[in-house]
């Protein structure tokens, strides 16, 4: 049986502090080569800052921290040649074309014969018709492919990508997804940060941040087996009164609202009594004159823990 390949990306104890402010503290994950791995967790939670500290672009406080092997703070120049990287500011040459842009880009990382390389990518990405336009006249999905071209012209071993799909409409959110799916697929390791849990949902694995604390690390699968508690779907009018009523019912943890449904927490309450629960919030919503279409136990999704773990974890730091 042969040993299993070294880990992409290994951090271990990781801190890093901004002044006396801890914005990673303690955290510890592995990328596995060829997987792909989503940082996930409210603004502020570490995400960005743990990313640059793997790309050697900050000095890690305490901990260990092995990219491709490498040091990442003192051998980056050797690391940015094997990591392609894809910031929330990544910057284009508006006054440049596409072909410019990545001519460029192919320029800075030594890049030779990348003509090649470059027409394969805009293949790839769909971009060839488009080659001679100036970057600034490009839609903002297409920019988005663009920077991605740039980032990927020195063929790197690892992609390290911070909200690539922020701001981007849903169409080009879903081309750009089809493209890193195919991507991890040739083999390239991927690490991203997302805020959108239906993109968390695409990965092989995430680990969950809060405060720079690491929550969870797991499957988006394993994860919603984690679930602590019943949800309970709920439509019924009108919506906001009844989420009113609902968050004043015995067992209730929390009510989210998802278009015209609401999902009502139910701590303590196993999948096998949920069905029974659905029936008890259906009667307290009709006892207090509320029209109900519908209630059902439904699975918990990765937004429900997502959003039960940051609350445990809030209240925990609130306790201390």
């Amino acid at each position: 049986m042969s040993a299993a390949p070294p880990a992409a990306v290994r951090i271990e104890g990781l801190v890093r502090r901004y002044g006396d402010l801890p914005a990673v503290d303690g955290v510890s994950f592995e990328v596995l080569r060829g997987e792909m791995f989503g940082l996930i967790g409210p603004d502020g939670a570490g995400k960005t800052t743990t990313l640059r500290v793997a790309l050697g672009l900050l000095a890690a406080h305490g901990g260990r921290v092995e990219t491709l092997g490498l040091d990442p703070f003192r051998r980056r120049r050797e690391l940015s040649r094997r990591v392609g990287y894809l910031s929330q500011r990544f910057s284009l040459y508006g006054d440049l074309s596409v072909d410019e842009n990545i001519a460029f880009f192919a320029a800075v990382h030594g890049v030779g014969g990348w003509v090649s390389r470059r027409d394969e990518l805009l293949e790839m990405l769909r971009l060839a018709p488009f080659r001679g336009r100036l970057a600034d006249r490009l839609s903002g999905g297409m920019k988005q492919k663009l920077a991605l071209a740039c980032t990927l012209v020195h063929t790197p071993e690892l992609l390290v990508l911070d909200e690539p799909t922020t701001g981007v409409d849903p169409v080009s959110r879903r081309d750009f997804w089809k493209i890193l799916v195919d991507l991890q697929r040739r083999g390239l390791t991927i690490v991203l940060t997302t805020p959108y849990l239906d993109e968390a949902e695409r990965c092989q694995r995430v680990a969950l941040l809060d405060h720079g604390r690491l929550l969870a690390l797991a499957s988006p699968q394993e994860l919603r087996g984690l679930a602590r508690g019943s949800t309970i779907e709920v439509l019924a009018r009108p919506r906001r009164r009844a989420a009113e009523i609902l968050r004043d019912v015995d067992g209730v943890t929390e009510v989210e609202t998802f278009g015209e449904r609401l999902h009502a927490g139910l701590a303590g309450v196993p999948p096998a009594g949920a069905a029974g629960a659905a029936g008890r919030l259906a009667d307290a919503l009709r006892a207090a004159g509320i029209e109900v279409e519908a209630t059902r136990p439904i699975p918990a999704s990765l937004e429900d823990i997502f959003i039960t773990r940051i609350r445990e974890a809030a209240a925990g730091r609130a306790a201390r």
